[in-house]
């Protein structure tokens, strides 16, 4: 069977990249970026930091492709960084060329990505699991949690989240340290997935969030009681962030 040959994007498209890219460089003191524009409805920015290599694969939404030294220089310090005041410049410059967004109602939120972890890609664990367990049929963004404070330990912790509304997953940044399992990460991806396959009933005045049919789709899971186990084992170092 002969594959389809991938088509290149057209020359103004690949011109516009390449030359963001050299103005992003041009602030950055290390590391290499690569930059893909997209027309995501969703995703503006989504950053896949590739450390061994000292690589940034960056996805922007095309808003970006005409962005002057300002907005160049805060997405350098956002990529290279995860910058705080940066994300926040970014944010305000989103939130102003928010027309630029195809098909999206001016009340959704644009969201800003960061899918590369210390030690977790999600945006690689969340490819792999559509592919594997929902055909690539599920469409939501994800992104690390915000970072915390002083480390301190916490009574609970809600290690995902699934916002309907905004086709958004959140992941803890606590599940993002060197002992915790990968397994045990794509169990929690996995989970926030289910919810774009599964509605909210309402039962008895409720809502449910985990129906039975939920529960039942989850412990297909090919790690699925290996996480459960790790998770009891090691509760209280999750907690303690």
């Amino acid at each position: 069977m002969r594959r389809a040959r991938k088509e290149s994007p057209p020359t103004e498209v690949t011109d516009a990249q390449d030359s963001l890219e050299r103005r992003i460089r041009a602030h950055m003191t290390k590391g290499r970026v690569q930059v893909t524009l997209t027309d995501n409805r969703y995703t503006m920015i989504s950053v896949r930091r590739i450390s061994k290599e000292k690589r940034y694969e960056v996805r922007l939404h095309h808003m970006f492709a005409d962005a002057d030294p300002v907005i160049t220089r805060a997405l350098a310090h956002y990529i290279a960084e995860n910058d705080a005041d940066a994300s926040r410049v970014l944010g305000d410059f989103i939130d102003a060329n928010s027309d630029h967004v195809r098909g999206r109602s001016r009340r959704a939120p644009a969201q800003v990505i960061f899918t590369a972890g210390e030690n977790h890609d999600l945006r690689q664990i969340y490819d792999e699991l559509n592919v594997r367990y929902f055909e690539g049929k599920i469409e939501a963004a994800i992104t690390w949690g915000a970072r915390t404070g002083r480390v301190r330990r916490r009574n609970s912790i809600k290690m995902g989240s699934y916002s309907v509304e905004d086709r958004l997953i959140r992941i803890h940044r606590s599940l993002d340290r060197s002992f915790v399992p990968r397994f045990f990460v794509e169990w929690i991806v996995f989970h926030e997935m289910l919810h774009q396959v599964h509605d909210i009933r309402v039962k008895n005045g409720r809502r449910e969030f985990h129906s039975k049919e939920f529960l039942a789709d989850e412990a297909q899971f090919e790690h699925y009681e290996q996480a459960r186990s790790w998770e009891r084992r090691h509760l209280d170092a999750l907690l303690t962030y």
